[in-house]
């Protein structure tokens, strides 16, 4: 019997203990007790988002959580529900029993049934409705932080379009400005009207991707508007986000470990399950009795010892899939810390080649100015700086979303204890 209903007393005589000493102090709820001894919520809760506080990273969150329907809120709940039930099952089973006597007349009668001795199945079931409960809170934080992620990267699309429609704007007028320029050369018959046709390919090009990263940043705001409570069109700006792999535990491998323990609960249930246990049974009524009987849920046979060995393999498959787990994300993270360090490498470079085009492109207009330079040679110099811009933005955001995935994959872009 002690095996059986040891967590659960001690955990009532905490209550009792708690509730006796401080009559102010609301005595704690079973969800309470789990989040306390549970190390994978306590873990979970510890938790801090990475995200600058006040910053327009923080808005975009607090806004996309502010109308996050939360099903995965409900799971928990269930599981919390279930977990509770699941605390008080070394109590007593009472129930009816209806019968026909040979007389015709109907006899009804109450059972009442305590297990004695059932191998720790009972003791099991309490274990996996906790270890449910950590499943179901792991399964919360991840799909938060993925919502998060979700709306960052929106916010973080429609930035990298908006700064190219700008750049693209500004080719579009200095382009038209060399196309005028051509214009005229072949209106005084000084230039071929085949250069001024490629001057009007170009800048129809220039267009095309002018609206085009109009249309995109509009669908990024728009989406993110439609996830979000409120209004974000005006948010702008971006910011470092501090997250390193050592950070904090992949939410991957926190979800195999709170498996495991289930799985591992599960096994003893189905162990138990496999040998006979002891209950004791009365009948209070007309023609009542009491008496012991051996319980079991299948018959003893020559498979049972095989049985027995494959539920035992399933905790060693479990504790597998956790080092398989860990093995995955540490090989995620590298890859992440490989691809961030090489794409702000490459913006760092990328800002030196622009500033380093633009002098170029000064030097070839200085030239032409002079009669030393064709306009297509200044088009040509001019191109090229026009893409060391473009390419210095998509890195720059590029390094900003390796960031981002970090910080969901490790679940850092919100605070556990807000979840």
């Amino acid at each position: 019997m002690s095996d059986i209903r040891g967590d659960a007393e001690a955990s009532e005589t905490v209550a009792m203990q708690a509730s006796g000493s401080n009559t102010a102090t609301p005595k704690p709820t079973h969800s309470d007790k789990i989040n306390a001894q549970s190390e994978i919520i306590q873990g979970l809760m510890a938790r801090r988002s990475v995200l600058p506080s006040g910053g327009s990273y923080a808005r975009v969150a607090n806004a996309v959580l502010a109308a996050n329907s939360r099903s995965a809120e409900s799971e928990l709940r269930a599981a919390q529900l279930r977990a509770r039930a699941a605390s008080k099952n070394w109590l007593p089973s009472i129930g009816p029993n209806i019968s026909l006597s040979s007389l015709g007349s109907l006899v009804a009668n109450i059972i009442v049934e305590q297990v004695i001795f059932d191998n720790g199945r009972k003791k099991g079931e309490r274990e996996f409705a906790v270890a449910d409960v950590e499943v179901a809170a792991v399964a919360l934080a991840a799909d938060t932080n993925a919502r998060v992620g979700t709306g960052l990267g929106l916010y973080i699309n429609a930035l990298e379009a908006r700064q190219k429609h700008v750049l693209a704007t500004r080719s579009a007028k200095d382009m038209g400005h060399f196309e005028w320029v051509m214009q005229q050369r072949v209106n005084g018959g000084v230039s071929d009207s085949s250069d001024l046709n490629v001057l009007r390919q170009k800048l129809l090009e220039i267009r095309a991707t002018q609206s085009a990263t109009a249309e995109a940043a509009t669908t990024a705001i728009a989406e993110l508007n439609a996830m979000s409570v409120g209004d974000l069109s005006g948010v702008s700006g971006t910011s470092r986000i501090p997250v390193s792999a050592t950070q904090a535990q992949p939410l991957s491998v926190t979800q195999s470990e709170a498996e495991k323990i289930r799985a591992i609960a599960a096994a003893k249930v189905d162990r138990a399950g496999q040998l006979p246990g002891l209950s004791a049974k009365g009948t209070i009524g007309e023609g009542g009795s009491a008496g012991l009987s051996i319980t079991t849920d299948s018959l003893l046979g020559l498979g049972t010892g095989d049985r027995l060995k494959a539920i035992e393999a399933t905790k060693e498959a479990a504790g597998r899939r956790v080092a398989q787990a860990s093995e995955d994300a540490n090989r995620q993270l590298r890859k992440l810390e490989g691809q961030i360090a090489s794409k702000e490498r490459q913006a760092a470079e990328a800002s030196g080649l622009t500033a380093q085009a633009k002098k170029n492109l000064d030097l070839f207009q200085q030239q032409y100015d002079a009669g030393q330079r064709q306009v297509m040679d200044v088009v040509g110099v001019y191109e090229t700086f026009a893409r060391q811009q473009e390419n210095e933005v998509t890195l720059k955001y590029e390094a900003i979303r390796l960031r981002l995935a970090m910080a969901e994959l490790l679940g850092v872009l919100a605070d556990g204890s807000q979840i």
